[in-house]
């Protein structure tokens, strides 16, 4: 994402993002704190996994269900991130850059699926079409839930772009797809790329969705091994494999992402003329009601469906109102935690470079890779060994929803920081500001809506998180994930369809406002 400069130049010049130069020691202090909040599931791992001796890792690396559940979960993840990349960019393309019937409408649409928890879709697209199940079925499920993670930070990137640059290029003799592929997604790419690790981040944690197809990966494995006996030498193994995947993806992300944050040029940008699309127009709209259809509308139908069913045999309505009033509380609560603790690593990670600040980047998206059975248990260690008194207490369920998530906050403050020019602030402080009080004046203001908008992010993925509730939270509070799974294990399917129903409901209205924010 990149910003109109300031400088009088008359060519197109590189919109500088970061700086060089050794970053302030407060700034890295909160930092590192993060990094190190980030890590204590990895410490965790690490002690578990060192118990019973190197022999005892290397048996468990060795083994051929290892190498299996390494191969599956790749799989699933290489295949759903490309997915999730090409729909999220097509989508957004349409809905941002075409003259698209109906594309503000359709953009709200597209951002919906974000409401629907993996473990929901997973059970409603079960529910309709039993014989859908392993690898098929996880890839299904996984890019219906996951593609708008692309979708709306590309349609944002795409919105603010300055459409003078492509006007340049077919002035220069480039058609339509030339300047698409070398113009447009070009200026789009960092975004992509961040946004294609949440997913692939997303899609190795993800529980839900794969035990209910029975595809078994590395948090089906974890949570198989913990469950199957009381030794949790192999199943820290598992988790400390997963946590290397998830180092290798954000290093490969941080390559992808580039030192350029793109080319501007000078004064206010010009918005761009919409791609008209002519006789394509009807196979546009067709493949995007066929995405919204398949996202939305099986899970729709199979909940109004099951939830006809629940009513008819009466609803306990003080139940219901009291697990969706303790979701919102815990989400609240872990939102404004995560982005407390994910701005000094977002800001250092836009505006500085260096083996320290990849070091703490990659440390705060550690924890996204892991199941929440893994960072709930290592919590629980945490808890009952070293600070008895947050045991089963809220703060410790907000502190494992900050490690869990810290991506995502991550993501979107890196994202809005970078967005402004670093020179801008440089010309602030050449008026006498200092650089904290440029920073304020003059990056805080552009930067807050995208933080904003990452804050909404957390509070959505939190209401909808389940593993890390059901082990942390405090005794005799619920929430409508935990109600949800509840009656869902016990196959009560008509009791749990309104606690399905308030769930999505609930999501609906962070996804509402994100999607909204995206087009502010």
């Amino acid at each position: 994402m990149t910003a109109p400069s300031s400088a009088p130049s008359s060519a197109p010049s590189p919109a500088r993002s970061s700086r060089s130069g050794a970053a302030p020691r407060a700034l890295l202090g909160a930092a590192v704190v993060t990094g190190v909040l980030a890590c204590v599931p990895l410490l965790y791992l690490g002690v578990r996994a060192l118990e019973a001796g190197p022999g005892a890792v290397a048996a468990v690396l060795t083994r051929p269900r290892t190498g299996e559940l390494l191969v599956r979960s790749v799989l699933l993840a290489g295949t759903v991130t490309a997915a999730c990349l090409v729909l999220g960019c097509g989508l957004a393309w349409l809905v941002s850059r075409t003259d698209l019937p109906g594309r503000r409408a359709w953009a709200v649409v597209l951002a919906l699926p974000l409401a629907v928890p993996s473990y929901v879709a997973g059970f409603t697209w079960i529910a309709e079409w039993p014989g859908l199940a392993g690898f098929p079925g996880a890839f299904l499920v996984l890019t219906l839930v996951s593609y708008p993670y692309v979708l709306l930070p590309v349609a944002a990137a795409l919105r603010v772009s300055d459409g003078g640059l492509e006007e340049v290029a077919r002035s220069l003799g480039r058609g339509p797809g030339q300047v698409l592929l070398a113009v447009t997604l070009r200026r789009v790419r960092p975004t992509a790329a961040a946004a294609s690790l949440l997913v692939a981040l997303y899609v190795l944690s993800d529980f839900g969705a794969v035990s209910l197809m029975r595809y078994e990966t590395f948090t089906l494995g974890i949570f198989t091994s913990y469950r199957a006996t009381f030794d949790r030498t192999p199943a820290a193994v598992l988790g400390c494999v997963l946590v290397a995947l998830a180092a290798l993806l954000t290093w490969g992300e941080y390559r992808a992402r580039g030192r350029a944050a793109g080319w501007v040029g000078r004064g206010t940008p010009r918005p761009p003329v919409p791609v008209r699309l002519g006789a394509w127009r009807p196979p546009a709209l067709l493949a995007v009601a066929a995405v919204a259809g398949a996202a939305l509308g099986v899970p729709a139908v199979s909940l109004v469906r099951w939830t006809v069913a629940g009513t008819s045999g009466g609803v306990d309505w003080p139940a219901l109102g009291s697990a969706a009033l303790g979701s919102l509380q815990a989400a609240g609560l872990g939102a404004a935690l995560t982005t407390l603790l994910a701005l000094p690593v977002g800001i250092l990670a836009a505006r500085y470079r260096g083996r320290t600040v990849t070091a703490v980047e990659t440390a705060a998206y550690a924890g996204h890779a892991l199941p929440g059975v893994t960072i709930g248990l290592a919590l629980v260690f945490v808890g009952i060994r070293l600070v008895p008194g947050v045991y089963q207490e809220l703060p410790l369920l907000v502190v494992g929803y900050a490690v869990l998530f810290l991506p995502l906050a991550v993501g979107a403050v890196r994202t809005a920081v970078a967005a402004a020019p670093v020179g801008h602030e440089e010309v602030a402080r050449s008026l006498g500001c200092g650089r904290a009080a440029a920073f304020a004046r003059v990056t805080l203001p552009r930067a807050l809506p995208g933080t904003v908008a990452g804050a909404a992010l957390v509070f959505l993925t939190v209401v909808k998180e389940l593993p890390v509730t059901l082990m942390l939270r405090p005794t005799g509070t619920e929430t409508l994930a935990v109600q949800l799974w509840s009656h869902t294990g016990a196959g009560a399917f008509a009791a749990a369809a309104p606690y399905a129903v308030v769930l999505v409901l609930v999501s609906a209205v962070p996804a509402a406002l994100l999607d909204r924010a995206v087009h502010r």
